[in-house]
């Protein structure tokens, strides 16, 4: 049989196995939280659904065997005393099975059909496949049996509830070889099928080519690095339905969507060694940017959500992610994201300004990114300095790129507003030692526990010394051994699993850590840095982390926390090589 080529092994009850463009993986995780006893075939398309039931059997008995599971990103393998079934995708809508002593029964994941759901099962006449179709995905699933015997075949053609399926099996001491395609309404099918092994080398060069390409710093101080990017990789999905782009979803487990901050993360990941990919990545929520200038709360397959927005990092993003990209943007691409950022900043002077107002406000907590944080725990509808400092960023930038194109009136104009949003978050939030936010509606102000109070330390170099200083001495007391917690441990509404009352995040943390870098608390920034990358390298790439135990919390194979170590890691690496060089390159 198969044997994986080296690579890093993970458990595909934390990350599911999957590869670079696919809609569908194979894991056990089959709805939020959800644990299945067998692995499944989960497509992505209009939502997370579980299609397909992979069960391994004894070849001698029938009975199910209790096989261990084993995964590398290449190569999926159960493993039984007798045998051995191995998975390989041989493209992004095929997989190839073979299998040795175990047998592999195929079934649907629901045993109900109705009119409008579950699966429907046939052999189909024209070539002999074995046929799902999915009311849920609208796609079909077509089994193949290359070699062996398929056998127990049962709920061909049935309705109502049955169990649909058949299973695939070998002479004693013989293997067995099946392709399962995923296919919309036909697909001729293959004479020819490449040997199995070549199937695991092509897919593993196909990785090792990728790994190659974004880390090619890696080292033995990085160990998370290649894992890191198996899940940035196996994470992306080619263009389909809304989805205008390759586009890297958070997850291919729950979290199946492009939230609109999420993807700046991955794309200055990608940009030194994907630029391609890492535009696409940066752009794909400005190709759903409404009418007001807004961008959408989120994109996936069949939805794209307009009931909140993100706040807007896109300005701090472009500017690191220029930086970083191997070739400078044409004129074009400069005067197109242009456009599109000065329409997105637009909204938020004009749309999320009250009269008179000089800065913008949140009219919830889900429009920061920091949907629960205890700082809208009076009111929803606030001005936080987060915002204005995300914002004169933003307006920074535009005029910055206003200058290079030509535009001085407006570079200038731009450049009047960053200074005159700044100033007003000084003025109106800052009260010596530390920001409060303010009721939009109230005028009330307040005070909280969270990290999101301090994160206008993302202003850096712009921030006078003082404030620069005070914001890093109240962000050292967020430090535990893990990385920073979004609130206060000693807060009484601190949660260990209280989404963002409490836990590490990815996001928070490249922020800070880069604010503080530009605004010359090296040491603090450095142990940050430190600090995340062990809680990676020791607890994987969750959505978030237990900030006083380490553990990983929600979604365990969040992209945007593969990202984020990969910048932080390659950072690091590079300030050891060329310590002035890195720090303004992500980290």
């Amino acid at each position: 049989m198969t044997a994986a080529r080296p690579g890093p092994a993970f458990s595909v009850h934390d990350i599911p196995f999957s590869t670079h463009g696919s809609w569908f993986d194979i894991s056990p995780v089959v709805a939020e939280k959800t644990y299945a006893e067998d692995l499944h075939l989960v497509s992505h398309q209009n939502g997370m659904r579980p299609v397909l039931r992979f069960v391994p059997l004894d070849a001698t008995t029938g009975a199910r065997a209790e096989a261990h599971v084993e995964a590398t990103p290449a190569l999926l393998s159960w493993t039984h005393g007798s045998g051995r079934v191995d998975l390989a995708y041989q493209s992004p809508e095929a997989i190839r099975l073979r299998g040795e002593g175990v047998s592999l029964r195929i079934t649907a994941a629901a045993q109900t059909l109705t009119p409008f759901t579950g699966t429907y099962f046939f052999r189909d006449p024209a070539d002999g496949a074995y046929v799902f179709t999915s009311y849920e995905t609208g796609r079909r699933y077509r089994v193949t049996v290359l070699s062996g015997v398929p056998g127990d075949t049962s709920g061909g053609q049935a309705l109502g509830s049955a169990e649909r399926g058949l299973t695939i099996t070998a002479e004693a001491g013989g293997t067995w070889e099946a392709a399962v395609e995923e296919l919309d309404t036909a697909r001729r099918s293959r004479t020819s099928w490449e040997a199995f092994s070549k199937v695991v080398a092509a897919a593993w060069q196909t990785f090792a080519d990728f790994v190659d390409a974004v880390a090619p710093w890696r080292s033995p101080r990085t160990p998370a690095a290649e894992l890191a990017a198996y899940v940035l990789w196996s994470a992306t999905v080619r263009p389909m339905s809304l989805v205008t782009r390759p586009a890297v979803l958070m997850s291919k487990h729950w979290m199946d969507k492009v939230w609109s901050w999420d993807h700046c993360f991955n794309a200055l990941a990608l940009a030194p060694g994907a630029p391609a990919l890492a535009w696409d990545q940066f752009s794909l929520p400005f190709d759903h940017q409404d009418e007001s200038g807004a961008l959408p709360d989120s994109v996936t397959h069949s939805e794209v959500l307009y009931n909140f927005v993100k706040p807007p990092i896109h300005g701090w993003t472009l500017a690191h992610l220029r930086r970083r990209l191997p070739e400078p943007l044409a004129r074009t691409e400069l005067a197109g994201i242009y456009d599109r950022l000065r329409r997105w900043t637009d909204f938020w002077l004009t749309a999320r300004r009250a009269p008179g107002a000089a800065l913008p406000h949140y009219q919830h907590g889900n429009d920061s990114g920091w949907d629960n944080a205890t700082t809208f725990d009076p009111e929803r509808l606030v001005v936080t300095a987060d915002l204005a400092a995300f914002l004169a960023l933003q307006l920074r930038q535009l005029a910055g790129l206003a200058t290079e194109l030509g535009l001085p009136d407006e570079a200038r104009r731009w450049t009047r507003c960053a200074e005159a949003t700044q100033a007003a978050m000084l003025d109106e939030l800052w009260t010596g030692e530390w920001f409060v936010a303010r009721g939009a509606e109230s005028g009330d102000t307040w005070s909280s526990a969270s990290l999101l109070d301090l994160m206008p330390i993302a202003l850096g170099e712009h921030l006078p010394e003082h404030v620069a200083k005070t914001l890093a001495t109240r962000i050292e007391a967020h430090l535990t051994p893990y990385g920073l917690a979004t609130e206060l441990t000693a807060s009484p509404h601190y949660r260990s699993d209280g989404y963002w009352r409490g836990p590490i995040w990815a996001p928070a943390t490249v922020l800070v850590e880069d604010g503080l870098r530009r605004a010359g608390h090296h040491r603090l920034a450095d142990e940050i840095s430190t600090r995340f990358r062990t809680l990676c390298e020791t607890h994987g790439f969750a959505e978030n982390f237990d900030a006083l135990t380490g553990s990983g919390l929600r979604d365990r194979a969040y992209t945007w926390t593969a990202a984020a170590y990969l910048l932080l890691a390659e950072a690091h690496e590079l300030r050891r090589i060329a310590p002035t060089s890195a720090a303004h390159n992500g980290g």
